[in-house]
Protein backbone atom coordinates (compact mmCIF):
# COMPACT_ATOMS: atom_id res chain seq x y z
CA UNK A 1 0.00 0.00 0.00
CA UNK A 2 1.40 3.37 -0.86
CA UNK A 3 -0.30 6.83 -0.15
CA UNK A 4 -0.93 7.91 -3.40
CA UNK A 5 -3.21 4.44 -3.56
CA UNK A 6 -5.32 5.00 -0.36
CA UNK A 7 -8.68 4.86 -0.09
CA UNK A 8 -11.04 5.98 3.30
CA UNK A 9 -14.54 3.79 2.59
CA UNK A 10 -17.19 6.02 0.70
CA UNK A 11 -19.45 8.38 2.55
CA UNK A 12 -16.43 8.81 5.52
CA UNK A 13 -14.85 11.94 6.18
CA UNK A 14 -12.10 11.55 8.96
CA UNK A 15 -9.86 14.87 10.28
CA UNK A 16 -7.10 13.40 12.01
CA UNK A 17 -6.16 16.03 14.60
CA UNK A 18 -2.45 15.60 16.00
CA UNK A 19 -0.56 16.40 19.48
CA UNK A 20 -2.17 18.78 20.96
CA UNK A 21 0.13 19.01 24.44
CA UNK A 22 -1.94 20.74 26.87
CA UNK A 23 -3.10 23.79 23.71
CA UNK A 24 -7.02 24.07 24.70
CA UNK A 25 -7.22 27.36 22.89
CA UNK A 26 -5.57 26.24 19.54
CA UNK A 27 -7.62 23.00 19.88
CA UNK A 28 -10.97 25.40 20.27
CA UNK A 29 -9.58 27.27 17.54
CA UNK A 30 -8.96 24.06 15.32
CA UNK A 31 -12.61 22.81 16.23
CA UNK A 32 -13.89 25.92 14.83
CA UNK A 33 -12.12 25.75 11.55
CA UNK A 34 -13.63 22.18 11.16
CA UNK A 35 -17.12 23.22 11.84
CA UNK A 36 -16.15 26.18 8.77
CA UNK A 37 -15.06 23.08 6.72
CA UNK A 38 -18.27 21.41 7.18
CA UNK A 39 -20.47 23.90 6.91
CA UNK A 40 -18.87 24.82 3.73
CA UNK A 41 -18.44 20.96 2.33
CA UNK A 42 -20.89 18.69 4.43
CA UNK A 43 -19.86 15.54 3.66
CA UNK A 44 -21.86 13.01 2.29
CA UNK A 45 -22.27 10.98 5.23
CA UNK A 46 -20.72 9.97 8.24
CA UNK A 47 -17.65 12.27 9.79
CA UNK A 48 -15.24 11.28 12.58
CA UNK A 49 -12.82 13.43 14.20
CA UNK A 50 -10.03 11.63 15.71
CA UNK A 51 -7.08 12.77 17.98
CA UNK A 52 -3.93 10.75 17.83
CA UNK A 53 -2.89 11.04 21.88
CA UNK A 54 -0.64 13.45 24.05
CA UNK A 55 -3.52 15.62 25.31
CA UNK A 56 -1.56 17.08 28.68
CA UNK A 57 1.90 17.83 29.50
CA UNK A 58 4.14 20.87 28.15
CA UNK A 59 1.52 23.40 27.04
CA UNK A 60 -0.83 25.51 29.91
CA UNK A 61 -4.22 23.63 30.08
CA UNK A 62 -4.02 20.16 30.21
CA UNK A 63 -6.60 20.41 32.36
CA UNK A 64 -9.15 22.14 29.56
CA UNK A 65 -8.19 20.32 26.72
CA UNK A 66 -9.10 17.02 27.97
CA UNK A 67 -12.91 18.38 29.10
CA UNK A 68 -13.17 19.43 25.97
CA UNK A 69 -12.58 15.65 25.08
CA UNK A 70 -13.97 14.12 27.16
CA UNK A 71 -17.33 16.40 27.26
CA UNK A 72 -17.31 17.90 23.83
CA UNK A 73 -21.19 19.32 24.44
CA UNK A 74 -20.42 21.86 27.47
CA UNK A 75 -16.86 22.87 26.68
CA UNK A 76 -15.86 24.15 22.98
CA UNK A 77 -16.27 20.56 21.10
CA UNK A 78 -17.66 19.34 18.43
CA UNK A 79 -21.64 19.16 19.26
CA UNK A 80 -23.34 16.26 17.33
CA UNK A 81 -19.93 14.87 15.33
CA UNK A 82 -18.60 11.56 16.04
CA UNK A 83 -15.05 11.77 17.62
CA UNK A 84 -12.34 8.58 18.78
CA UNK A 85 -9.52 9.38 21.06
CA UNK A 86 -6.22 7.79 20.95
CA UNK A 87 -3.51 6.91 23.38
CA UNK A 88 -0.77 8.81 23.26
CA UNK A 89 2.60 8.48 25.54
CA UNK A 90 2.44 11.35 27.64
CA UNK A 91 -1.39 9.62 28.79
CA UNK A 92 0.67 6.60 29.79
CA UNK A 93 3.13 8.46 31.63
CA UNK A 94 0.12 10.02 33.22
CA UNK A 95 -1.85 6.60 33.99
CA UNK A 96 1.69 5.02 35.87
CA UNK A 97 1.66 8.41 37.59
CA UNK A 98 -1.77 7.62 39.14
CA UNK A 99 -1.25 3.89 39.73
CA UNK A 100 2.70 4.36 41.09
CA UNK A 101 4.07 7.66 41.79
CA UNK A 102 7.68 6.77 42.77
CA UNK A 103 8.37 6.09 38.90
CA UNK A 104 7.30 9.31 37.84
CA UNK A 105 10.85 11.21 36.92
CA UNK A 106 10.19 10.80 33.34
CA UNK A 107 6.80 12.17 33.43
CA UNK A 108 7.74 15.12 35.30
CA UNK A 109 10.95 16.19 33.14
CA UNK A 110 8.37 15.33 29.83
CA UNK A 111 6.08 18.30 31.11
CA UNK A 112 4.25 16.46 33.81
CA UNK A 113 4.57 19.55 35.96
CA UNK A 114 2.52 21.10 33.73
CA UNK A 115 -0.63 19.36 33.74
CA UNK A 116 -0.09 19.18 37.46
CA UNK A 117 -0.35 23.21 37.21
CA UNK A 118 -3.16 23.32 35.11
CA UNK A 119 -5.04 21.09 38.43
CA UNK A 120 -3.51 23.52 40.58
CA UNK A 121 -1.62 20.52 42.15
CA UNK A 122 1.87 21.47 43.30
CA UNK A 123 4.58 19.84 41.93
CA UNK A 124 6.27 17.91 43.75
CA UNK A 125 10.15 19.23 45.38
CA UNK A 126 11.74 15.95 45.97
CA UNK A 127 11.03 11.99 46.22
CA UNK A 128 9.60 12.54 49.19
CA UNK A 129 6.45 14.62 48.58
CA UNK A 130 5.63 12.48 45.39
CA UNK A 131 2.74 10.26 47.17
CA UNK A 132 1.53 13.31 48.53
CA UNK A 133 1.19 15.09 44.79
CA UNK A 134 -0.49 11.94 43.41
CA UNK A 135 -3.32 12.00 46.12
CA UNK A 136 -3.60 15.41 45.52
CA UNK A 137 -4.34 14.89 41.80
CA UNK A 138 -6.36 12.01 42.28
CA UNK A 139 -8.86 14.75 44.37
CA UNK A 140 -8.43 17.11 41.44
CA UNK A 141 -8.63 14.96 38.87
CA UNK A 142 -12.57 14.62 37.66
CA UNK A 143 -14.06 11.23 37.25
CA UNK A 144 -14.54 12.36 33.33
CA UNK A 145 -10.82 12.92 33.08
CA UNK A 146 -10.00 9.92 34.60
CA UNK A 147 -12.47 7.89 32.94
CA UNK A 148 -11.40 9.01 29.84
CA UNK A 149 -7.69 8.97 29.94
CA UNK A 150 -8.34 4.98 31.16
CA UNK A 151 -10.50 4.30 27.96
CA UNK A 152 -8.08 5.06 25.68
CA UNK A 153 -7.83 2.92 22.62
CA UNK A 154 -3.96 2.38 20.99
CA UNK A 155 -5.00 2.44 17.60
CA UNK A 156 -7.98 2.43 14.86
CA UNK A 157 -7.67 0.97 11.40
CA UNK A 158 -10.10 2.40 9.30
CA UNK A 159 -10.08 1.83 4.83
CA UNK A 160 -6.21 2.20 4.40
CA UNK A 161 -4.89 3.80 7.13
CA UNK A 162 -3.88 2.98 10.37
CA UNK A 163 -3.98 5.85 12.71
CA UNK A 164 -2.02 5.67 15.78
CA UNK A 165 0.16 8.15 18.04
CA UNK A 166 4.03 6.83 17.69
CA UNK A 167 4.33 4.71 14.70
CA UNK A 168 4.37 0.59 14.43
CA UNK A 169 7.32 -1.54 14.49
CA UNK A 170 8.58 -2.47 10.99
CA UNK A 171 8.25 -6.40 9.64
CA UNK A 172 5.40 -6.88 12.21
CA UNK A 173 2.27 -7.61 11.34
CA UNK A 174 -0.27 -5.30 12.34
CA UNK A 175 -2.01 -7.05 14.94
CA UNK A 176 0.99 -8.27 16.52
CA UNK A 177 2.13 -4.73 17.75
CA UNK A 178 3.42 -3.64 21.33
CA UNK A 179 1.72 -1.02 23.19
CA UNK A 180 5.32 0.35 23.48
CA UNK A 181 5.70 0.76 20.05
CA UNK A 182 2.75 2.17 19.10
CA UNK A 183 3.07 4.94 21.87
CA UNK A 184 6.89 5.21 21.84
CA UNK A 185 8.63 4.37 18.45
CA UNK A 186 10.46 6.56 16.67
CA UNK A 187 13.68 5.88 14.43
CA UNK A 188 12.81 2.27 13.54
CA UNK A 189 9.78 3.13 12.20
CA UNK A 190 10.11 6.85 10.73
CA UNK A 191 13.38 5.49 8.83
CA UNK A 192 11.67 2.67 7.15
CA UNK A 193 10.53 2.59 3.81
CA UNK A 194 9.05 -0.98 4.11
CA UNK A 195 5.07 -1.32 3.00
CA UNK A 196 3.15 -1.71 6.32
CA UNK A 197 0.18 -2.69 4.05
CA UNK A 198 -1.70 0.45 5.44
CA UNK A 199 -0.38 3.84 5.39
CA UNK A 200 0.04 4.97 8.91
CA UNK A 201 -1.01 8.38 10.60
CA UNK A 202 1.07 9.07 13.23
CA UNK A 203 2.18 12.03 15.64
CA UNK A 204 4.74 11.93 18.37
CA UNK A 205 7.45 13.14 16.45
CA UNK A 206 7.30 16.95 15.81
CA UNK A 207 8.15 18.08 12.23
CA UNK A 208 8.31 21.58 10.86
CA UNK A 209 5.91 20.72 8.35
CA UNK A 210 3.30 17.90 7.77
CA UNK A 211 5.58 15.12 6.66
CA UNK A 212 4.19 12.85 3.74
CA UNK A 213 6.30 9.45 2.95
CA UNK A 214 5.12 7.00 0.31
CA UNK A 215 3.67 4.64 3.68
CA UNK A 216 3.27 7.20 6.33
CA UNK A 217 1.97 11.06 7.75
CA UNK A 218 3.49 12.31 10.13
CA UNK A 219 1.30 15.49 11.62
CA UNK A 220 2.43 16.41 14.90
CA UNK A 221 3.23 20.12 14.32
CA UNK A 222 4.38 20.60 17.53
CA UNK A 223 1.47 22.69 18.86
CA UNK A 224 2.50 23.42 22.16
CA UNK A 225 5.51 25.17 21.10
CA UNK A 226 4.84 26.46 17.60
CA UNK A 227 1.22 27.38 17.86
CA UNK A 228 0.35 25.23 14.87
CA UNK A 229 -2.02 22.39 15.70
CA UNK A 230 -2.95 20.22 12.74
CA UNK A 231 -5.77 18.16 11.12
CA UNK A 232 -5.11 15.74 8.43
CA UNK A 233 -8.56 15.63 6.36
CA UNK A 234 -9.25 12.46 4.51
CA UNK A 235 -12.20 11.68 1.95
CA UNK A 236 -11.78 8.98 -0.43
CA UNK A 237 -8.86 9.74 -2.03
CA UNK A 238 -8.19 13.05 -1.08
CA UNK A 239 -6.06 14.34 1.40
CA UNK A 240 -6.38 17.68 2.83
CA UNK A 241 -4.57 19.51 5.78
CA UNK A 242 -6.51 22.41 8.39
CA UNK A 243 -4.06 23.97 10.58
CA UNK A 244 -4.05 27.05 13.53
Amino acid sequence: MRLEEARLPPGLRIYAIGDIHGRADLLDRLHGLIEADLAAAPPPGRCLVLYLGDYVDRGPDSAGVLDRLCRPRQRGGLAGIETLALLGNHEAMLLEFLDAPYGASLWLANGGDATLNSYRVRVPASFDELLLTQRALLRALPRQHHEFLSGLPLQARIGDYLFVHAGIRPGLPLDRQSREHMIWIRDLFLDSEADHGAIVVHGHTIVHAVEWRPNRIGIDTGAYTTGHLTALVLEDGERRLLQT
